[in-house]
């Protein structure tokens, strides 16, 4: 009786101890998961906010008035690629341009050479150079314009860049899913593979493949969602370090950004257990007897 209940709590402690290790593997690879889908998240908040600082310039034509300009901006507000306006009248040029140049340019001219000035912000997703084209000529169409300027060069540039990261980021997402379904599954299927026998019993007095199944796929589920909620911890204390050295990583990382992470870590945990688990199992319910006592 000693020796069989010594061996019933070693299978127990065995038993334990694979679970454990399965729980600390699989969160760590959430871990990962997470802070992928969280800069990818990030990422595609901070490119709106870099589009959208992307600045187009009206010039107005010198015999433009305050009235007229605010005209021009009632039609602007109802474009959809507008995302913000403001109005530069010639005396607030004239101010900035006597504090840049050091002195005032109306003693040499005689008159205020400076012209008054819309400064648009677009949003995000016109904020490319073939929007821009339209765009541009939309508005030399509207009275008084004189000419239209913004950065060709950089808007190029930023797309350039943003596409390349997000190209990466993706890389990294589908890379990092690989080799995490590959270590999870080597972990379960050791957990399983040492009741293989147990598998072969309940097969051979007539037990169905989804009942034999069922709890040792539960069971890693649930070790999914406990790791799942290790990793979220995780990740909420590295979110909580990131705004305490940087309370601005705020405005790209908000609470919607932080939820879609935590349910797409559980999510995650949940899917790719509950499957290598059923794969596990399965490998073991087609194999024969003779099969299971070589292996």
């Amino acid at each position: 009786m000693g020796k069989k209940k010594k061996r019933q709590n070693k299978a127990r402690s065995r038993h334990g101890l694979q679970a454990v290790t399965l729980c600390i593997s699989t969160a760590m690879v959430l871990i990962l998961l997470g802070l992928v889908v969280l800069t990818g998240l990030v990422g595609r908040n901070l490119t709106s906010r870099v589009k959208e600082n992307l600045v187009v310039t009206m010039m107005l034509d010198q015999d433009m008035t305050d009235t007229e300009a605010q005209q021009i901006q009632k039609k602007l507000r109802g474009r959809p690629y507008v995302n913000h306006m403001q109005y530069v009248s010639k005396e607030q040029a004239l101010k900035e341009g006597m504090k840049e140049l050091g002195s005032d340019p109306t003693e040499f001219v005689g008159d205020n050479p400076f012209l008054s000035s819309l400064e648009l912000t677009l949003q995000a997703d016109y904020a490319n150079n073939d929007s821009l084209a339209w765009i541009s000529n939309e508005l030399k169409a509207l009275p008084k314009v004189s000419e239209i300027a913004y950065q060709k060069d950089l808007v190029e540039a930023v797309n350039k860049n943003l596409a390349k990261i997000s190209l990466v980021l993706l890389v990294l997402a589908v890379l990092l899913t690989i080799v995490s379904f590959s270590l999870i599954n080597n972990t379960i299927r050791l957990g399983i593979y040492a009741r293989r026998f147990s598998i072969h019993t309940m097969k051979l007095v007539g037990a169905s493949w989804g009942f034999i199944r069922g709890p040792f796929v539960r069971k890693a589920m649930g070790l999914g969602v406990l790791a799942a909620i290790i990793a979220c911890a995780v990740l909420a204390g590295f979110v909580y370090a990131l705004y305490r050295y940087e309370p601005e990583i705020l405005t790209v990382l908000t609470w919607r950004e932080m939820a879609i992470t935590g349910v797409a870590v559980l999510l995650f945990g949940l899917l790719i257990t509950s499957i290598c688990a059923g794969i596990s199992v399965n490998k073991f319910l087609r194999m024969k007897a003779g099969v299971l006592y070589k292996i």
